[in-house]
């Protein structure tokens, strides 16, 4: 689904900001940080209307935020288009490369929680080495 179908199906308007940002983090293989996509965004990018841009496009479950330490902030494109419960994925952090993974094919243990408490969403942040890093350190 491209983006003008993907902001349409969730009934939001196609602005440029959204239809570039949701481009860019579809053709990303790995989170991107705002400065990524403010790169990427060129001339296009305002940070005011930037931030209101990810807070829609989050609001809409269109994309995900993933937090790393408090200290680094990415974002990627939810591919799957279901409710918020159901989106609920694993991420892998590289300390060498700083890239952030999304693994969702990875079974999440379901969490019971106390009585009265009631679950919205889990993250689960994985660190280590990832693969592109582990075979560079062995060439």
């Amino acid at each position: 689904m491209n983006a003008i179908e993907l902001l349409k199906s969730k009934g939001l308007k196609k602005t440029a900001q959204r239809i570039m940002v949701v481009n860019i983090l579809q053709k990303a293989s790995i989170a991107l940080t705002e400065g990524d996509i403010k790169m990427e965004m060129g001339d296009l990018y305002d940070r005011i209307t930037f931030y209101r841009t990810v807070q829609i496009l989050l609001d809409a479950d269109i994309i995900h935020r993933i937090t790393v330490d408090n200290t680094i902030t990415k974002y990627a494109l939810n591919t799957l288009h279901t409710p918020r419960q159901e989106m609920d994925h694993a991420h892998f952090f590289c300390k060498n490369c700083h890239s952030v993974i999304c693994i969702g094919d990875m079974p999440l243990i379901k969490y019971n929680l106390p009585d009265g408490f009631t679950r919205d969403e889990c993250e689960i942040l994985i660190k280590g080495i990832c693969a592109n890093c582990q075979n560079t350190k062995r060439i």
